[in-house]
């Protein structure tokens, strides 16, 4: 359409095209914004949808050029994305239940994974690289999700703390089986032999990928000085040194995933300064939503209905589903196993698989880059696969993390249940409904953080403080001069 209005397919790759292009996409998406907010779905949802509607499986809005051309956008969602994640690996909560996270973890993630590899290759008898690629994105969680419902709901507690943990190191577990799978898969096509350097060699190249994300993260930290450094100066340093590191891994054909993860974890145990993370939130949503638009213009619909030949003999949306349902009974039973292991209270081994149904953007990420990699039918029926479930997982997902939350009791709508006070008073009577009401408020006025203020706000004080002073000066010199004309008026 857009090659339509410029008058041929020279316009293609014209920079108008891919101006006009990037606009589509970007208002496309806040449009479908307001559709599902009343329908109370997440945005990640909405941007896939959009993504589907202009692309061109349906009303074809945006060329073919634009969507090839813009592969790039998932290797810096991913980067965006894992440095965020990087912020939950604070050193000092780790000690407390490292090692019993990690168990949590390992169990969950693997038993997802393992779970959907016998279900596509010995029920279905899939292709053992499609299936051994599928299986290792199984245990990718969103972080996303259900870091935004922790926020609306402000939701705390040991069980939130698991839970952030566990997210994380599930990212690093799923970028490590994605590196090993496609090694394998690439072996499978090829036909050379099968050799124990294959697995190890992706595993070696990640953990030199995590030392180089350590570097950055020192570099970061020297560069960074919250004190000295403005707000913008920040930012600029911080996107430089994400972009460079992707641009690095690029080069390599190496996931910037677990890189990017280790880059924001040693910055913020080095500098404890959590305010970048919260700005780099603020920068980042539309190079996610440009993202997750451009996964869905790639969504191939009619792929769905129709049986791949280079896989199996099963329709996708069929293994769509059944991935969907298996997935779901691999993270929960894990997270059970793990907590009932480590000795969990009652509510994180019932409720923690859970909150661990999500599943958009790292997954999603990987995807991209496995079609990337494996190419042809095998690396699109992969990318249709993990969009159609995750359309699903974020339909359900958010629900599911809330209520995990609730049942757990990490938040509540009770008055009561947020603050404990003393039913009775220091003479031993019982305190009216009205004055415990007063004992709740007056200790929930005492645990709110003091406000403080930034340099804006300082330097917009002082100048108002300085207008006034002077308003104030003339005023006086005003009524001073006042009597002074009436008694010469006399």
């Amino acid at each position: 359409m857009i090659q339509w209005l410029y008058g041929g397919s020279q316009a293609d790759s014209s920079v108008s095209v891919a101006i006009i292009s990037i606009s589509v996409i970007l208002m496309s998406g806040f449009l479908m914004t307001r559709i599902t907010k009343k329908l109370r779905l997440p945005n990640v949802t909405a941007y896939i949808v959009a993504g589907i509607l202009i692309g061109p499986y349906c009303l074809n809005i945006v060329p073919k050029s634009i969507i090839s051309g813009t592969s790039f956008l998932s290797d810096i969602a991913l980067a965006f994305i894992a440095f965020s994640t990087g912020q939950f690996f604070k050193f000092d909560i780790l000690k407390k239940n490292g090692a019993k996270v990690i168990c949590i973890a390992l169990f969950e993630a693997l038993l997802a994974s393992v779970l959907v590899f016998i279900l596509t290759f010995f029920i279905l008898r899939l292709n053992l690289a499609f299936s051994i690629v599928l299986a290792a994105l199984a245990s990718a969680t969103a972080p996303a999700s259900i870091m935004m419902t922790i926020r609306q709901t402000g939701a705390k507690g040991d069980f939130v703390e698991t839970l952030l943990q566990v997210i994380a190191i599930d990212n690093i577990l799923s970028l490590l089986a994605y590196s090993v799978a496609i090694s394998i898969a690439l072996n499978s096509f090829s036909g050379q032999a099968f050799s124990m350097a294959k697995i190890f060699t992706p595993v070696a190249i990640n953990l030199a990928v995590l030392f180089l994300g350590v570097i950055f993260g020192i570099i970061l930290k020297l560069m960074i000085q919250p004190k000295t450094r403005s707000s913008d100066n920040r930012l600029i340093i911080s996107i430089a040194l994400l972009f460079a590191f992707c641009g690095i891994c690029t080069i390599f054909e190496i996931s910037p995933l677990l890189g990017c993860m280790s880059m924001g974890t040693v910055y913020l145990n080095m500098s404890g300064d959590e305010k970048l993370f919260k700005q780099l939130n603020y920068f980042s949503p539309p190079f996610l939503l440009m993202f997750f638009v451009r996964s869905g213009m790639s969504f191939n619909l009619p792929a769905l209905v129709n049986t791949n030949s280079s896989i199996g003999d099963y329709s996708l949306l069929l293994i769509g589903i059944l991935y969907f349902i298996t997935r779901i009974f691999g993270k929960y039973g894990g997270a059970f196993l793990g907590s009932v292991l480590t000795k969990k209270n009652r509510e994180t081994r019932t409720y923690l698989g859970l909150a661990l149904v999500p599943q958009a953007g790292v997954a999603i990420g990987l995807a991209a880059l496995g079609a990337r990699t494996l190419k042809g039918e095998v690396g699109n029926a992969l990318e249709t696969i993990i969009l159609a479930s995750s359309v699903l997982y974020e339909l359900i997902g958010p629900a599911c993390a809330k209520v995990s939350l609730y049942l757990s009791k990490s938040y509540s709508n009770k008055l009561e249940d947020l603050v404990e006070v003393s039913e009775q008073t220091p003479d031993g009577k019982e305190k009216t409904q009205l004055e415990l009401l007063i004992d709740r408020i007056q200790k929930i006025q005492t645990e709110l953080p003091v406000h403080t203020i930034n340099e804006d706000e300082e330097a917009f004080t002082e100048a108002a403080e300085q207008s006034n002073t002077g308003f104030r000066s003339e005023i006086q010199k005003k009524n001073l001069r006042e009597p002074v004309r009436k008694r010469s008026k006399k």
